[in-house]
């Protein structure tokens, strides 16, 4: 009982025994719950890895209304250091999400896009629906 009004009071040592002996209603215990093996999980956050800064989501929108790209022109639609768009551009080649061709001093690039479509199938199984 004593518990109990202290957890009431604010007791902060009260409320963390009070949340060890209280489980919630909608959990079951770990035991219960193994976790499945899943191989595409290192995929999967590879690409969305690749995917998580905005300069990149906005380079590869770029990419996708061209067939390909030189350098440069991704270069010229941002404010930032030739440098640093290429190191955007290596994160996006190294998940796949584009493809680079050497086209004599030049790098050409465009959107791989079986690589794309790995991620859709990947974020469709998380079964999101868009009720609105």
């Amino acid at each position: 009982m004593n518990d109990i009004k202290n957890y009431e009071r604010g007791n902060d040592s009260s409320k963390r025994t009070m949340a060890k002996e209280i489980p919630p209603e909608n959990c079951s215990p770990p035991e219960t719950m193994p976790l499945p093996r899943d191989d595409s999980a290192e995929a999967f956050a590879q690409l969305a890895w690749a995917l998580a800064h905005p300069v990149r989501i906005r380079i590869l929108r770029f990419l996708l209304g061209r067939e390909n790209c030189v350098c440069g022109e991704i270069v010229d639609q941002f404010s930032l250091a030739q440098s640093t768009i290429s190191q955007h551009l290596k994160i996006l080649k190294q998940s796949g999400l584009i493809q680079g061709e050497v086209d004599g001093p030049k790098v050409c690039y465009g959107v791989n896009t079986k690589r794309l479509a790995e991620l859709q199938q990947f974020i469709a199984q998380f079964g999101y629906r868009d009720e609105h």
